[in-house]
């Protein structure tokens, strides 16, 4: 289960590239997919097939399905398939498509239709992209947005409601953290729940931060999130349906083929399920549904989700088991080290977890669990152990632990002795890494973000963004996995640089192990005869850039099936 190592000197402008192979792509656009050959042969400088020890080449043909029938030298192939289809590109590089193995597309959508708050420098800043928002927004209409963090203002502390009152007094306002594990309403909002939420109680899992006088202050953490999204008023059809050809969007322009969607309800299964009658899903997509819910019954009823058209499944569960490290919603062995007597949510109790882990592999159904902090973590490895049994080092289950973000040591030899899968986002690292260490110490980072470690161990890395938690962009997970650093190159040499993966380790991860972990690795992750001709066209090659150029490497074009679903603006 080790990488491939990618190979291929040299450099090529970027500049050129676009307005040559642009030309190209867009020549091959216009003649019309109507009229397509039954075969198409691409040529590059080189193409990264991803295959265990095979080199670069030069060509690669696919026939009318999409399917490819050989890789290999350009001349061998054309003469093989004289009547073919070309498509020139002598200065461009082709990669496996990239999977992104843990996202959110629905949640990518929606946001991408509310205020974004990512970014902002401080509570100021949040205030004015809001009222810039609100311009546009009825009276009385919900004015919802995402992506702050506290962690990025200068008092690295949680706002309040009163800090949105003075701008907001009459409309509701709810704003759910960068990571979406907890909220930030006003006091518009909090009326509108309907209770009052004052005193010592707390929802099971979640947390609602009070003050000194027992009032909520404004934020909800984890399932107490619920009290607030009861009464936003939900998307309608057209809104859910332009979220999706936004997100779908979105993930094709960063060269995105594959998405591993988590937490996917029945009502959005159906609306993708239209999406791919209809052939506009664009991304092939991975579905995971939300927990122990409709959409499991309804697998356990009529078995693993197959769309025909092969762009669409859903074949396992997504469970939570704690929350998110930023909000101090992951559950930890010990105390928080920036707030004594804090150990974190567990949103789902263990043995409701353990129950409903056993309830999908009765169903023939792959877990995949949220566990970010060190208990989180424990109490995925122990429900995995004992709900395994015998069965742990037979078969081919690859049960998912998502994000793992803090390891216990002693608890990592697990990962390969139970056969799991690490799903893992290299850019939480570069975007936590300013406050993490506050929050667990010195000690428990040994364990943390620990790619290295587990790869090390045999462990395969199925590696994405949690997107809209992070960047859509994979260049921006690429970069973070081998560099260790924010986009601005700090810190110098990287933050805990021990952990760092190399340029091929990190690919594998967004190609061929995210395939694996979706039991896809026969037909995805790699470009081989008898797969799929998913792809990206990049105007250089990755392997001979330096490594800080990665976030701005130029996609020219992403394929699907051997069909483009985005083509750079302004090459046709």
């Amino acid at each position: 289960m080790r990488p491939s190592h990618y190979s291929g000197p040299g450099r090529h402008s970027g500049r050129r590239v676009m307005g040559r192979q642009g030309m190209v792509l867009a020549g091959w656009l216009m003649a019309g997919m109507a009229a397509a050959a039954d075969v198409t042969v691409l040529s590059a400088a080189r193409i990264h097939t991803g295959v265990p020890g095979r080199p670069a080449v030069e060509a690669m043909a696919w026939d009318r399905e999409g399917r490819i029938l050989a890789i290999g030298d350009r001349a061998r192939l054309l003469r093989s398939h004289p009547s073919a289809r070309r498509i020139e590109l002598p200065d461009a590089t082709v990669i496996p498509g990239l999977i992104d193995g843990h996202a959110h597309l629905m949640n990518l959508g929606i946001a991408l239709l509310r205020a974004d708050l990512a970014g902002t420098a401080d509570k100021a800043e949040v205030i004015a992209r809001l009222r810039a928002f609100a311009r546009n927004l009825p009276d009385g209409t919900w004015l919802l947005g995402r992506g702050w963090d506290q962690n990025d203002w200068p008092e690295a502390a949680f706002p309040t409601a009163a800090d949105l009152d003075a701008a907001f007094p009459d409309r509701p306002v709810w704003l759910e953290r960068v990571d979406g594990h907890a909220g930030w309403a006003n006091s518009a909002a909090l009326r509108a729940v309907g209770r009052d939420l004052s005193g010592d109680w707390q929802p099971e899992g979640g947390r609602i931060l009070r003050g000194a006088t027992g009032k909520p202050t404004g934020v909800l953490v984890d399932t107490a999130m619920a009290l607030v999204d009861a009464v936003v008023p939900p998307p309608d059809r057209s809104m859910r349906e332009e979220a999706l050809r936004r997100a779908l969007a979105a993930a094709a322009s960063h060269g995105l083929t594959g998405v591993h969607d988590m937490g996917v309800s029945l009502a959005d299964l159906e609306l993708m399920r239209r999406f791919a009658d209809q052939g506009l899903l664009k991304v092939r997509v991975r579905a995971y549904a939300d927990g122990a819910g409709a959409a499991m019954e309804a697998l356990c009823a009529m078995g693993p989700y197959e769309h025909p058209g092969g762009r669409l499944s859903m074949r396992g569960v997504k469970f939570y088991v704690d929350g998110a490290l930023g909000s101090r919603g992951a559950a930890l062995l010990a105390d928080y080290s920036d707030e004594p007597g804090h150990r974190g949510l567990l949103i789902t109790p263990p043995e409701a977890f353990q129950a409903a882990v056993q309830r999908a592999r009765d169903c023939g159904l792959q877990p995949a669990s949220h566990a970010i902090g060190d208990r989180g973590v424990r109490v995925v490895l122990d429900t995995y152990a004992r709900v395994l049994g015998d069965d742990a080092m037979r078969g081919n289950h690859r049960w998912r632990v998502e994000h793992a973000q803090v390891i216990a040591r002693e608890d990592m030899p697990r990962f390969g002795e139970l056969q799991l899968i690490a799903s893992m986002q290299p850019t939480h690292a570069t975007s936590d890494m300013p406050w993490a260490g506050d929050r667990v110490g010195e000690a428990r980072l040994q364990g943390a973000y620990a790619w290295r470690s587990l790869w090390g161990m045999g462990v395969v890395l199925a590696l994405g963004s949690d997107f809209p938690v992070e960047s859509v962009d994979p260049r921006l997970g690429l970069y973070a996995a081998v560099t260790r650093q924010d986009t601005h190159g700090q810190p110098p040499g990287g933050w805990r640089p021990q952990e760092r993966l190399d340029l091929a380790e990190a690919l594998k991860g967004f190609t061929w192990g995210a395939a694996y972990a979706a039991h896809d690795e026969l037909e995805l992750g790699q470009l081989h005869p008898g797969y799929r001709a998913d792809f990206v066209v990049l105007a250089a090659d990755p392997f001979a850039i330096d490594p800080t150029d990665l976030p701005r490497l130029p996609i020219l074009s992403t394929w699907l099936d051997g069909k483009p679903t985005f083509t750079q603006p302004g090459s046709e």
